[in-house]
């Protein structure tokens, strides 16, 4: 396990070969991400790969076959497996990163996971590729980010509580078990546990007179959860939770999903 840092004059960036996880993201001194939790799936930023949010009940269905994968927030498997594996860094320098790992048991299907981290003076880019093996597998990629509510330089709060401003066209329905059922309904009032589509110009957290930070992808499902008194997380994913149950993306043998997140500050 091993922390590397992405550093310029105006932001640093810490990223962890533990799960692959941004460990860390400081601009203009302030910490945005929450550094620290009781288990790997609350804090920082980590890859949801090859799987994003609920897994129903832990079962993998694919191809008249059905797997079993752990449960880590029961009832579910939550975030795939890439975030509780070790990573390999393969591209380094001050301010680009790409570290991979692979998918191993008990994922039955093999392949690879890869991720590029760029930092620029006003932004840090992610990508993410999931590439099949020899075998077609069910595909997700996406990241869950843990956003501080608050910002602090030596101990005092700077600024005010993060304000999250985004449009959505709907949300998934979900079922008594917080798992999608397919169908759209209107927007509800916050706070948030949902999957968003039609959302305009990706999110924008502002902490006032701090820092404001523009969150967009190339995915096109977002997950916000807004519920924690701590913290809020935007998560751009490449299908809504349990897509493998609704309409999953299939990768063919050596084929890959790719997409990117970029978190754009001022």
């Amino acid at each position: 396990m091993s922390d590397l840092l992405l550093s310029n004059d105006h932001a640093t960036a810490i990223v962890s070969t533990d799960g692959g996880r941004l460990a860390s993201l400081v601009v203009d001194g302030l910490e945005l991400l929450i550094t620290d939790g009781d288990r790997p799936s609350r804090w920082g930023m980590f890859p949801m790969i090859p799987w994003c949010g609920r897994l129903p009940f832990g079962r993998l269905h694919f191809q008249g076959v059905e797997y079993a994968m752990p449960i880590n927030s029961a009832p579910h498997a939550n975030h795939g497996r890439s975030f509780l594996q070790e990573w390999t860094v393969t591209e380094t320098g001050r301010d680009r990163l790409t570290i991979e790992t692979a998918l191993v048991e008990p994922w039955p299907f093999g392949g690879r996971a890869v991720q590029h981290f760029e930092l620029s003076d006003s932004a840090l880019v992610v990508t993410a590729e999931v590439h099949a093996g020899e075998v077609a597998m069910p595909a997700m990629a996406g990241w869950h980010p843990w956003f501080r509510r608050r910002l602090a330089r030596n101990g005092n709060q700077v600024g005010g509580d993060a304000e999250l401003q985004f449009t959505a066209e709907a949300v998934y329905s979900v079922d008594d078990d917080l798992v999608p059922t397919g169908e759209l309904e209107a927007v509800p009032p916050p706070p948030w546990n949902a999957c968003f589509v039609g959302v305009a110009d990706g999110p924008r957290i502002t902490w006032p007179a701090a820092v404001s930070l523009h969150i967009s992808s190339t995915f096109d499902r977002w997950v916000i959860f807004t519920e924690p008194d701590h913290a809020l997380c935007v998560e751009p994913q490449s299908g809504p939770p349990a897509e493998f149950d609704l309409d999953p993306h299939v990768l063919r043998p050596g084929e890959v999903l790719a997409g990117s997140m970029t978190m754009r500050w001022a």
